[in-house]
């Protein structure tokens, strides 16, 4: 059961504009200016003579990554596939420049005619972010398998634009506060048009993802990337929320540290992104290994049967992007189901539900400045985006990587059944 608004929901299936000229050049002005006084270098590989059309992929970052990508493509037109919150407050705006309106982790059909017409009829860049997130760790997320369905549809040239020191300048976790990083971009032509007519979309999707790899930690440490701000560590414990220790679900964060609440285990984060305990032995040096630890742990609670969580939350709606709606408290229920979230607004009960092979990913924000600054998830149907901030602290990473392996599990055992029948 839907819930019933006063305003209409933004209807994502508009027809995309061609980019003007005039607003590639504002764009690229425009990212110049910003990124004055940062350290940045653009390097291209197999890029010579090659024009649009072409779908340019990126890994992302923070919004830095929106500067470098308009520098990248200038003096080309690009049509970008944005989020519902990415217009907010300003649709038209959004509109004129090209974009592509899209609710996350949900199936769109509107988005592949959209794709083509950009594609095929503007023959300009088309622009995605295909993890569809900022990275919470610095690494690689799940890249949909539709990916490779889309590119052989389209049958243009792949292009990838990976950055390098954007999530180490502006972390996820801590995106107030600015490092003092060099950024490297390396545009690369990774799918030629022969390719794509040879490979089939499974073929394309491993092209896709080896060239996608990313691990920013690493990059770090290899090219000696000192980080000497004094908050380097601060709301790390919004990704790593598990002890190592003792287990317990119980982490925070301070200055150059990172302690568990329950035992009082004590790590400090170098200048070079490692981690080290102050006491006893160090579980994980290296933060994306301590991040797949806490996957493999809610994978045990799946597997297990113990996983669940139930809380209420205070929700937030953007069906249209003119503005948020706040909807009230709400009850948001995580099973292997899938999502459901219930409640009343204006003394009409709804019922939204998003059934775990519907959502491979999840989208989650800390301290979320739109609405206001304190970590939500985002449930999105085709006409709405439902915005819940949940009344248990730090747990929104939790749920992301439940989200994750739920979807792997019910992938997995659908497989089976399928071998059985």
């Amino acid at each position: 059961m839907k819930i019933q608004y006063d305003v209409m929901p933004y209807p994502t299936n508009k027809r995309p504009k061609r980019q003007l000229f005039l607003f590639t050049l504002l764009i690229f002005l425009l990212s110049k200016i910003c990124m004055i006084g940062q350290k940045y270098k653009i390097r291209k590989v197999n890029m010579k003579g090659l024009k649009p059309p072409y779908i340019l992929l990126s890994n992302h970052m923070y919004f830095v990554d929106f500067y470098l990508n308009a520098i990248a493509t200038f003096p080309h037109s690009v049509n970008n596939v944005a989020t519902i919150d990415g217009y907010y407050r300003r649709p038209k705006l959004m509109e004129w420049l090209g974009c592509i309106c899209k609710r996350k982790f949900t199936n769109d059909l509107s988005l592949i005619r959209s794709i083509m017409t950009c594609l095929k009829r503007y023959r300009s860049i088309l622009s995605m972010y295909p993890e569809a997130r900022y990275s919470p760790t610095g690494t690689t997320a799940i890249l949909p398998d539709s990916l490779g369905k889309l590119i052989k549809k389209a049958e243009v040239p792949v292009v990838t634009l990976m950055h390098h020191g954007n999530y180490l300048h502006t972390p996820f976790w801590d995106h107030e506060r600015k490092r003092k990083v060099p950024l490297c971009s390396v545009m690369t032509q990774i799918l030629s048009v022969e390719d794509i007519r040879r490979m089939d979309a499974a073929e394309i999707n491993r092209t896709v993802r080896e060239a996608m790899q990313y691990d920013e930690y690493t990059y770090q440490s290899e090219n000696n990337l000192h980080i000497t701000e004094p908050y380097r560590a601060e709301n790390l414990h919004k990704v790593l929320y598990k002890c190592p220790h003792c287990g317990a679900e119980a982490m925070t964060s301070a200055g150059i540290t990172l302690s568990c609440t329950s035992c009082g285990k004590v790590w400090e984060m170098d200048t070079l992104g490692r981690l080290n305990a102050r006491e006893g032995e160090t579980e994980f040096p290296h933060i994306p290994d301590w991040y797949e630890w806490q996957r493999q742990c809610v994978r045990e609670e799946i597997e297990s049967g113990s996983y669940s969580f139930d809380d209420e939350v205070d929700v937030y709606s953007l069906t249209n992007p003119k503005e948020f709606i706040h909807v009230g408290k709400a009850r948001l229920i995580h099973n292997y189901d899938g999502f459901t979230l219930s409640g009343t607004y204006r003394g009409q009960e709804f019922e939204i539900s998003r059934p775990a092979l519907g959502m491979y990913g999840l989208h989650v924000e800390y301290d979320y400045v739109y609405v206001r600054p304190e970590d939500c998830l985002d449930i999105s149907t085709e006409d709405d985006s439902l915005y819940c901030y949940p009344t248990k602290k730090n747990v929104v990473t939790k749920l992301s990587l439940a989200t994750e392996e739920l979807y792997r599990w019910r992938m997995a055992h659908r497989s089976h059944a399928a071998k059985v029948d």
